[in-house]
């Protein structure tokens, strides 16, 4: 039984998160998950693969990273055709080890490779400068399956060369994402106002919103002001507020996707 994604911790403290195949065959060692890209250079996805020589004998083992883009929903994967681009970013034959490949170990490596013994070999991937960032758009109400978006994979496997299709009692595959760092940057508070005209109405309904700022970080409440003025001979009944997600796909053509992600109605 393969090992859940596991977060723990070594002696002197780090966080590690560590996954084996199914047969306990190989298992990955990573220090984070998420991987910033700082607009000048993005982290590397860098760690520890332990493995078990006997079992691996005369074969090698493999990692790679893996981006891919899913622009539909899986049920409608049918006779082969799949709503799904697979992007292979970065791919490394990691033992046995060759030696173009060896470069120098991060302290969390060296820690690692300490503990685990002889049997431990690192990786090193940098991301690609224009690969795109982890995103996830939000599922309309009904929708089943993995939702649409670009999702990122870690995957470790044995075979006999890396074209080869792996079995999956070989392989380890690790969910990370690619985040872009957006600093905070002091701007004017969003601002947008609209009016509304009604028949037989003297006056127009005016009604302005604002937020207390322009970006917001995943976690964060979104503050909205409202303020309404009414000189129509109408009655303002309730008030709803929404966050949409909006994004543009391109693909044979481009199309924009928008789903409402949080709501609040008040009378």
């Amino acid at each position: 039984m393969a090992n859940d994604d596991f977060d723990g911790k070594d002696k002197s403290g780090t966080r590690v998160f560590k996954k084996s195949s199914p047969n306990g065959k190989i298992t990955v060692y990573l220090g984070k998950r998420d991987f910033l890209d700082h607009l000048s250079h993005t982290d590397p996805v860098d760690g520890v693969i332990l493995i078990d020589p006997d079992y691996v004998q005369n074969q090698k083992v493999y990692a790679h990273v893996l981006a891919a883009f899913r622009y539909g929903r899986e049920d409608l994967d049918v006779l082969g055709l799949t709503f799904r681009k697979d992007l292979y970013l970065a791919s490394a034959q990691i033992y046995p080890q060759e030696p173009s490949e060896k470069r120098p170990l991060s302290r969390l490596q060296e820690r690692l490779l300490k503990k685990l013994g002889e049997n431990a070999y690192p990786f090193y991937f940098e991301l690609p400068p224009q690969s795109p960032a982890s995103v996830t758009l939000q599922p309309a109400p009904g929708d089943t399956g993995k939702p649409c978006g670009v999702d990122y994979e870690l995957k470790a496997y044995i075979g006999p060369n890396p074209d080869e299709k792996p079995h999956k009692k070989d392989t380890v595959r690790l969910a990370i994402r690619k985040l872009y760092y957006a600093p905070e940057v002091s701007k004017e508070q969003p601002y947008m106002e609209t009016s509304k005209d009604f028949v037989m109405s003297p006056a127009k309904l005016h009604l302005e919103v604002t937020l207390d700022k322009e970006m917001y970080y995943h976690g964060e409440s979104i503050a909205v002001n409202v303020q309404i003025t009414n000189n129509s001979n109408k009655s303002v009944k309730r008030i709803k507020v929404a966050v949409v997600q909006v994004a543009d796909i391109c693909l044979f053509s481009t199309a924009k996707y928008k789903c409402t992600v949080a709501e609040i109605e008040s009378e």
